[in-house]
């Protein structure tokens, strides 16, 4: 069986469209049963989150999608069911979002070296309170005219192989995973096949018959398996490798809003078993 279940869902806490409320309230019109905040590098959109679901048969588990690094690729890991005032984890979730403010400066600086120059302030202003990341770099290049769209600014200029491209501090796969579990959560890779930015496209496939083994060694308890794009042969081999190696097999829409996604929350196919099977795996981690 099948319910109206999304656990990778972005609010303005990082780079969404609808606020914490606005999201829930609409994820309720639709008629979801469960759904996972998995903002950026961020869990500020949670408790706006849960209070918004108080009163409604809609459930909200707390996550977080961080970002991880290997060579020449990025590594996104979902955590869900985190304890979100875990000290260390804000400690290192502050770090990191610190080093997206940082690199965005840096690429403001070297495009304006360019002949592309954005003015900062717009930056900010189109994050809002979300924790910056390259697409806000990128609409503002849109929005100055210098591309056509914000994937060609990825692909031009601000992706990993682009003249305005700088690196920022991130953890590895395995202390991202370890980072999830310490908070009391449950790690899964995102988006295995998908790449997470219009770039990683360039870079090929990651190779997951190593990478799987590895994170399933530092406490990966799930992979995502439905998804956006996923063609049926891509979803067969999600749920091959969860199978292999006693994996959740997770998924989600990674909806942040038009116009980034023009799906809707839940219209991903997630089956009603993966809640139970989640929640049993968290009783096993914390005792």
């Amino acid at each position: 069986m099948t319910a109206k279940i999304d656990l990778h869902l972005h609010t303005t806490a990082s780079d969404g469209v609808l606020s914490p409320e606005d999201l829930v309230a609409l994820c309720a019109k639709l008629g979801l049963e469960a759904i996972a905040i998995t903002d950026h590098d961020t869990t500020d959109g949670i408790p706006a989150a849960l209070k918004a679901a108080e009163g409604t048969s809609l459930t909200v588990i707390p996550g977080i999608e961080v970002s991880a690094d290997i060579p020449k690729a990025e590594v996104h890991v979902l955590g869900y069911f985190i304890d979100y005032g875990d000290r260390a984890l804000q400690r290192t979730l502050l770090k990191l979002r610190q080093s997206r403010v940082d690199r965005a400066r840096r690429m403001v600086a070297k495009l304006a070296v360019m002949g592309m120059p954005v003015r900062w302030e717009r930056v900010l202003e189109i994050a809002g309170e979300g924790a910056i990341g390259r697409p806000h770099v990128a609409q503002a290049l849109y929005e100055s005219g210098y591309v056509s769209s914000p994937a060609e600014a990825f692909a031009l200029y601000i992706g990993r192989n682009g003249p305005a491209y700088v690196e920022r501090y991130k953890l590895t796969p395995a202390r991202t995973v370890k980072l999830i579990t310490n908070a009391k959560g449950l790690a899964a890779l995102a988006h295995p096949i998908i790449p997470p930015t219009p770039s990683a496209a360039q870079e090929g496939k990651l190779d997951l018959e190593s990478l799987v083994p590895e994170l399933v060694r530092a406490g990966l308890t799930g992979i995502e398996a439905y998804y956006p794009g996923y063609t049926p042969d891509d979803e067969r081999q999600m749920l091959g490798l969860a199978g292999r190696f006693g994996l959740i097999a997770t998924g989600g829409t990674d909806f942040h809003g038009p116009p980034i996604t023009s799906i809707e929350p839940g219209s991903v196919r997630v089956p009603r078993k993966v809640l139970d099977e989640m929640r049993e795996a968290l009783r096993g981690l914390r005792g």
